[in-house]
């Protein structure tokens, strides 16, 4: 078993004192979300009357507060961010005097002023671009290809800037994030490398405290949509394709057999599109997250994983049956220290059942077989 470590850091410095008082630490990372941390510090009433923390300059509205964790050397940046909110409770009793400090990542700051803005001839993503840049943040931006020409419409925003981003995001399946010094605009990055096995009554290498799965067979959708072409006068139609992209398992959504045999349709009709380009964008982003029919949700012993499970990435689930081991991309994730030790809640999700047989399970029992049941 691996021991945890953890590091706080305000306004530039880590605050050495603050583990003594520290009731508990919460980091909560989710991938449509913006990143959010609570400290619960013990606050006990000096000899002179006053209040460690309350009145301690460094734990002021705006500070910095960076989180790092890990297991043994192994050390990850959990969340950067600000103090956007402090809450001292005095109770009766000095055991129950508390300080709770919340905050969010650097999205927060993109949030805080809502724009009236035209975005002429320009593409989801070089707009993502322009604001992340605008916030000091390096993009990471995938190109969306459609330009909006000015000529036939212009994207115009009325909300705030992380609010904009949020809403191109949805309309081409993607991703929209702050992490660290990076402004993320992207599918879900499902290709990469997988994370540490997630073992389920698997013997001594069990990690998993509880999980729980559900396949819903309701979520999957083909998108389509008809609109007339105001220049032209032309009708144009627009519909969804299968696995645009990477399938995690065998048997995808595409292959679920209906007792009509009939795959579930979306109209998309109170959409504004400039043309056949946006509509199979629309469609195609609508159908791409819809793809995502089967879920997990689970707490995982830390110290027994071994590592840190952090979101907008794939693991590898085994010990679930046959229909529900395999690669799951994590969404979720919060981070969670205490007394008790350190745990990790996780949310995940997968676009197919089974696995491909493709995978790298590690761990004994040999053969496929064992590996999805545990070999117990």
């Amino acid at each position: 078993m691996k021991h945890d470590h953890l590091r706080i850091e305000i306004d530039g410095s880590e605050v050495e004192e603050l583990y003594a008082d520290l009731v508990s630490l919460e980091v909560e990372l989710d991938n449509e979300l913006a990143g959010m941390f609570r400290i619960d510090l013990a606050l006990l009433l000096g000899t002179d009357g006053t209040w460690p923390y309350v009145d301690d300059e460094r734990f002021a509205l705006w500070h910095r507060v960076v989180v790092t964790a890990g297991l043994e050397d192994d050390f990850t940046q959990l969340i950067s961010g600000y103090i956007t909110h402090l809450r001292p409770h005095l109770g009766s009793r000095l055991d129950q005097c508390r300080l709770e400090i919340w905050g969010m990542d650097a999205s927060v700051l993109m949030d805080r002023v809502d724009r009236l803005k035209d975005w002429p001839n320009k593409k989801d993503s070089d707009i993502a671009a322009e604001v992340f840049e605008a916030y000091g943040l390096t993009p990471d931006v995938t190109d969306t290809e459609v330009v909006h020409d000015e000529l036939v419409s212009t994207i115009i925003q009325r909300e705030t800037d992380i609010q904009l981003l949020r809403r191109l995001a949805l309309r081409n399946g993607f991703e929209c994030f702050v992490e660290a010094d990076r402004g993320c605009f992207r599918p879900p990055p499902t290709d990469g490398a997988t994370q540490p096995v997630l073992a389920v009554h698997f013997g001594e290498e069990t990690n998993v405290d509880q999980i729980q799965l559900e396949a819903n067979a309701l979520v999957p959708v083909d998108a389509v949509m008809t609109q007339l072409d105001h220049v032209s006068g032309k009708m144009l139609q627009a519909r969804s394709e299968n696995g645009r992209r990477p399938i995690l398992g065998a048997e995808p959504a595409a292959s679920l057999k209906t007792p009509r045999d009939e795959a579930g349709l979306l109209c998309v009709t109170r959409a504004v599109t400039t043309g056949a380009a946006e509509m199979s964008a629309l469609c195609q982003g609508l159908h791409d997250r819809s793809e995502w029919f089967v879920t997990a949700e689970g707490d995982v012993a830390a110290n027994e994983y071994g590592t840190v499970l952090m979101p907008r990435a794939t693991v590898l689930i085994k010990g679930a049956g046959e229909a529900y081991s395999g690669v799951y991309y994590v969404t979720h994730v919060t981070h969670r220290f205490t007394a008790d030790g350190y745990t990790q809640s996780f949310r995940a999700k997968r676009n197919a059942l089974r696995p491909k047989g493709d995978e790298v399970f590690s761990g004994e029992g040999g053969g496929l077989l064992a590996v999805l049941t545990g070999g117990i």
